[in-house]
């Protein structure tokens, strides 16, 4: 009897990378594919499928690979749980986009073979996603990283020791999820100003109309402007606060060989959407003890970028997540530092993105981590 080989995903626009996905995982058994639900596809990753779930079905069916195709009947990241349990797979295929680690524990307990595939098309044709299809023509707006100094955009921080915040422009070559640090909630945002692509304009001067466009006045509470310069200025940008919701001066970094060496020396994976409620901003210590430490470590990522000094960035950047974490210990629970642990003997250093509390792991580490997604700095010369 063949085994039962189960994967799970959004599968819009279908492509060629689907079917050489569909073809491997077939490799293994009979292949059953669950689909997330319209409704899961908006609470994941805001916004509306380009085709219904029965649409999706109908065309998944006809694939030869394909033995049978459902939708999963849970929501969020495990939506497949109960289909899980219920179909009693031997093996759950994800290529490296779809990896978790909520989804390795559960097929783990479940007795399920976990295999993670790399994203390779078959002979002849180009690497597709459906993130790239949907970026032809359509939204080009990026992502932004904050790589160090998070939370010194905020006038409670920063009236307690000024410093810089560094944040890197992503082209958006991976559709991320909704709550997970990065930057959604503000992309949506200059979705209403800018609905397809960056305006060839100054960066800055972008920046500023999206961080005012994004905070009302009388706003009880204002989204950090970290998050609009990261959408808006290209490549690896720092940003001095000191007291103030809007910075006093800019730097930048577009050499080439910087920006390369980064992408070669950082890595995501997805760990879990941020529950909804988490107070981050409960029990906190903001003091300048604290605050100068997120500067300082700030500083030492930032020159050690310059210098292209791994070590020294690795040090930085787990100093700049200490620190931060130090001052909110929301951002971390039991769960997230189980995970970090997992990845200590591959990464030199990790942080979470945006305010934490689960989101993408960010890590630095001198070779690529299997499974884990790379990312792509938007240059200078980009048109998104």
């Amino acid at each position: 009897m063949a085994k039962k080989v189960f994967v799970s995903g959004c599968f819009d626009m279908l492509h060629s990378g689907h079917i050489a996905f569909f073809k491997e995982a077939a490799s293994y058994g009979d292949l059953y594919v669950g689909i997330g639900s319209d409704a899961t596809v908006l609470e994941l990753k805001g916004r509306h499928t380009i085709n219904s779930e029965q649409e999706r079905m109908y065309v998944i069916d006809a694939i030869k690979h394909v033995k049978k195709v459902f939708v999963n009947k849970g929501s969020g990241i495990l939506d497949f749980d109960e289909d899980l349990k219920d179909l009693q797979p031997d093996i759950f295929v994800v290529n490296e986009d779809g990896y978790s680690p909520a989804k390795k524990e559960l097929c783990d307990s479940l007795g399920i073979d976990f295999k993670v595939l790399k994203r390779i098309p078959d002979a002849g044709l180009p690497e597709r996603s459906t993130t790239a299809i949907r970026t032809e023509g359509n939204c080009t707006l990026p992502y932004r990283i904050d790589l160090a100094g998070t939370w010194i955009d905020q006038p409670y921080v920063s009236k307690f020791h000024p410093g810089w915040a560094l944040t890197i422009s992503l082209e958006p070559t991976i559709e991320y999820n909704e709550r997970c640090g990065m930057s959604t909630s503000t992309r949506n945002a200059a979705k209403n100003i800018w609905p397809y692509y960056l305006p060839l304009e100054k960066p800055e001067k972008l920046a500023e109309i999206l961080f005012k466009f994004e905070n009302d006045p009388g706003s009880s509470i204002i989204s950090g402007a970290q998050d609009a310069i990261g959408i808006c200025m290209p490549g690896l940008v720092r940003h001095y606060y000191d007291n103030d919701y809007w910075p006093k001066k800019f730097q930048s970094i577009h050499s080439e060989s910087i920006l390369s060496w980064l992408e070669a020396h950082l890595c995501m994976t997805l760990l879990w959407p941020r529950e909804k409620g988490l107070d981050l901003l409960s029990d906190t210590y903001i003091n300048e003890t604290n605050v100068k430490a997120l500067a300082q470590a700030a500083d030492q990522v930032w020159d050690a970028i310059l210098a292209q000094d791994l070590d020294r960035f690795a040090q930085g950047f787990l100093d700049s997540f200490k620190a931060q974490t130090t001052m909110f210990p929301n951002m971390l629970n039991e769960r997230i530092e189980q995970e970090i642990a997992k990845y200590k003997d591959q990464a030199l250093a990790w942080k979470l993105a945006g305010a934490g509390g689960g989101g993408y792991l960010i890590m630095v580490s001198k070779e690529p981590i299997p499974g884990t997604m790379r990312i792509h700095i938007r240059r200078k010369d980009s048109h998104l």
